[in-house]
């Protein structure tokens, strides 16, 4: 099939990817001229493992980019994968979705075919239908369920491991307003399909819009229950981990995101919860459990920051934190636990070194303000520090050597492999 995309961040780069990689020929619109040269010149934009290699091998063939949303009309159907952020409140801004769809409709007035449209972009339910297909209409001079056609297929892709999850999912959901849409969108995944472990869930739009945040809802409360647990493990004195791994082998939990720590980040879980909550709130209900979760995730890092206090006076301290991307496989810092662990170390007179083999840049770059010295490697980061905190579990930091340290005092939020015999002092945020 012909198939384009408009965006060219995490989900939009790597569904165009993938797609190519699949047999399709895949054009990503995009409004970054520095984006789309890297994509045409067989470079990945952002740092995800097994993009690189599907870019290179298809960049020029079945994949390429542009900036010009006219190379639509040549395609099949258009995905919009947008990003949808969160505004001060909690709530979903709209914006850069709505500026989309009014230029994907003004180059749709342009074609003479039917076109089916599918938005990807997380948005709440009655976003496709009610802001999405209007918008389309009024620019495009088409009409829904005649010659314009919408869907929703949202995406279920982890950091680190996108590639993977969109090539070899659980679920593959589609929201389809007719029959004849659904079928188009079982064509375009028929290679994925065909794997006897992934499941079609075929709904109404409103549905398939509620899922991915119901899902996301789920593996986030899961998380903040069980960092709850290991909170009051510790308070017992007991390791968290060999409770939740008795816990995990009932079938009812499962064995999955039991590992209790720093807590959740990154693009997906707390802007989904938050929108779901604002969501909820303008329909008259208070969800008071979601409200919970976030908070006993917001807490995981003061807890960590006091459980160093309790070993190192902070204040004028060197405090070596390894890990900035908000889990390992990824150099995204969205809402990092790392980051507020900083903030806090700073707060209380700390003088930090950071290290991190994929996310420095970005922290350099989002965050020039941010007080904080980056390191070369984590044994750079470790010599003469008077502490040093876990935030995110790299494979890389597991053995390592704290010989280096002023001090080897180490509060480790993510459980990483560590010989605590070589330590003056080792705490697990929840062990």
């Amino acid at each position: 099939m012909h198939v384009s995309i408009v965006g060219s961040g995490y989900v939009g780069t790597t569904v165009a990817a993938c797609l190519a990689d699949r047999g399709h020929d895949v054009v990503n619109v995009e409004i970054d001229e520095e984006i789309v040269d890297r994509i045409n010149a067989g470079e990945a934009p952002i740092h995800e493992a097994g993009l690189q290699d599907l870019i290179a091998e298809h960049a020029g063939s079945r994949l390429r980019a542009t900036t010009d949303y006219g190379a639509v009309v040549d395609t099949d159907l258009t995905m919009l994968c947008l990003p949808t952020p969160q505004a001060e409140d909690g709530s979903l801004d709209l914006a850069i979705m709505r500026a989309g769809a009014e230029s994907l409709g003004d180059a749709l007035a342009r074609k003479d075919d039917d076109h089916l449209v599918v938005v990807k972009s997380t948005v709440l339910p009655g976003t496709t239908e009610d802001v999405v297909g209007p918008i389309l209409e009024d620019r495009s001079g088409k009409r829904v369920d005649e010659d314009l056609h919408l869907a929703m297929n949202p995406e279920f892709l982890r950091m680190g491991t996108a590639v993977e999850d969109f090539l070899e999912p659980d679920k593959v959901v589609v929201g389809a307003r007719t029959d004849a849409t659904a079928a188009t969108l079982r064509e375009l995944y028929a290679p994925i399909l065909d794997r006897p472990e992934t499941t079609l869930v075929e709904t109404d739009v409103r549905e398939a819009e509620l899922i991915k945040y119901a899902n996301n809802a789920f593996l986030a409360a899961k998380v903040s229950l069980v960092n709850e647990l290991g909170n009051v493990a510790k308070e017992y004195g007991a390791d968290a981990y060999e409770v939740l791994d008795a816990v995990g082998l009932d079938d009812r939990i499962s064995d999955r995101f039991l590992r209790s720590g720093l807590g959740w980040g990154g693009s997906c879980f707390p802007k989904d919860v938050d929108a779901l909550r604002a969501g909820a709130r303008e329909q008259g209900y208070d969800p008071e459990l979601l409200d919970a979760v976030v908070a006993v995730n917001d807490e995981q890092p003061r807890r960590l920051v006091a459980l160093l206090a309790e070993h190192v006076a902070l204040d004028g301290a060197r405090i070596a934190v390894l890990g900035l991307s908000f889990k390992p496989g990824t150099d995204d810092i969205r809402k990092s636990r790392a980051l507020d662990v900083i903030d806090r170390l700073a707060d209380r007179g700390a003088d930090v070194v950071a290290y991190d083999p994929a996310a420095m840049a970005n922290v350099r770059e989002q965050y020039p303000a941010l007080d904080v010295d980056y390191a070369d490697s984590a044994e750079a980061a470790l010599e003469a520090a008077d502490g040093a905190v876990v935030a995110t579990d790299w494979p890389e930091f597991d053995d390592l050597s704290f010989a280096g340290m002023r001090r080897r005092v180490v509060v480790d939020g993510r459980r990483i492999d560590v010989d605590a015999d070589d330590l003056a002092v080792y705490e697990g945020l929840t062990w």
